[in-house]
């Protein structure tokens, strides 16, 4: 059985970055909660998984509980961070590592209107020295790591050479890991999804720094959707960071973990039945089964009976007393009917 979601504070993990940073879950908001993370983790024993972005005010004054706990089968996971304050910052990094993150990540990459009005997320591509302190801050403040998920720039500010120089900025504060959205965002005009369709995605960039820049850790982020995408990109960079795939199609996630390290790949419905413990857990506790089934509509994306296994968990999982009985019944929609005798 899966342990129970952590409502106190757990002991810190290892220093050391778990896994490396072959394949990893990129932070979303909305979607990368603790019970997609759990889901994940079934799929993918050895990728990353990262938080939602959370703001370094909300840790520091917020609900940490449901801020921050996390189920311990989530390891190695990192905390997210948003924010432009070194010293608050630091303070939140530190709460982080007592929690129990192997990772703290500051996001350098968020276009929408909320990091905009609060100078951060993408708006801090035009800041490389402020992102330099507020490294050089956490640095100090953690044993665990403190990495960086950029972009390529901003607004007009799109040009390789300024790229790389702001990662050599950051870098100098000790920053050795960036995940890389090979992207730019544009802050005025376009729309958080616009800007992860419309800016043209420039994977060179990423692969010319990890060139010129050997002894820096380099993951590629941004329309990456197939296995055969992934085995491209590690090529040329140290990992990938899968986004949108992850959780539109998830069982990707489990294709890799058994091409990039040799799991025998298990049937979707014997992974789904591997989340029964926790799910009944979580239920007893009052969560709602659609809480979790939400993350795991596209597991049978583009399989027979994957559009009844979604249609039958969106329209039963909110209603009152909604259990694992109904995962049952998703999943006997995509098993196959046994066909009468000729």
């Amino acid at each position: 059985m899966l342990p129970l979601h952590t409502s106190t504070v757990p002991k810190p993990r290892s220093p050391a970055i778990a896994e490396g940073v072959t394949l990893s879950v990129a932070p979303m908001m909305d979607w990368t909660d603790s019970h997609c993370r759990v889901f994940h983790r079934l799929l993918s024993p050895h990728a990353r998984l990262y938080t939602e972005m959370v703001h370094a005010q909300a840790v520091i004054h917020g609900d940490r509980n449901r801020l921050l706990g996390f189920d311990p089968v989530e390891h190695p996971v990192a905390l997210q961070l948003g924010g432009s304050e070194p010293d608050l910052l630091a303070q939140a990094a530190r709460i982080g590592q007592a929690w129990g993150y192997d990772e703290i990540n500051l996001n350098v990459g968020c276009p929408s209107d909320r990091v905009q009005a609060g100078r951060f997320g993408a708006c801090l591509m035009k800041e490389p020295a402020l992102v330099a302190d507020s490294v050089a801050a956490m640095i100090a403040a953690v044993a665990i790591p403190v990495t960086v998920k950029c972009r390529l720039g901003v607004d007009e500010l799109e040009d390789y050479g300024r790229f790389r120089a702001f990662v050599d900025t950051v870098a100098e504060a000790g920053c050795t890991t960036f995940f890389v959205h090979a992207r730019k965002a544009w802050l005025q005009g376009l729309s958080p999804k616009e800007n992860r369709e419309i800016p043209p995605l420039r994977y060179e960039w990423a692969y010319q720094l990890k060139q010129e820049r050997p002894d820096l850790t380099i993951a590629v982020n941004g329309g990456i959707a197939t296995e055969a995408d992934v085995h491209v990109h590690l090529r040329h960079s140290d990992g990938v960071m899968l986004g949108r795939a992850a959780y539109h199609e998830p069982y990707l996630l489990h294709v890799l973990e058994a091409s990039l390290w040799g799991a025998p790949l298990r049937s979707r419905a014997e992974l789904l039945r591997a989340m029964r413990p926790y799910v009944e857990a979580r239920l007893s506790t009052g969560v709602a089964l659609k809480h979790i089934t939400r993350h795991v509509l596209g597991l049978f994306h583009g399989q027979p009976g994957g559009r009844m296994f979604r249609q039958i968990l969106s329209e039963g999982a909110h209603r009152p007393g909604a259990d694992w009985s109904l995962v049952e019944q998703a999943l006997a929609a995509t098993e196959p009917r046994l066909q009468p005798a000729a």
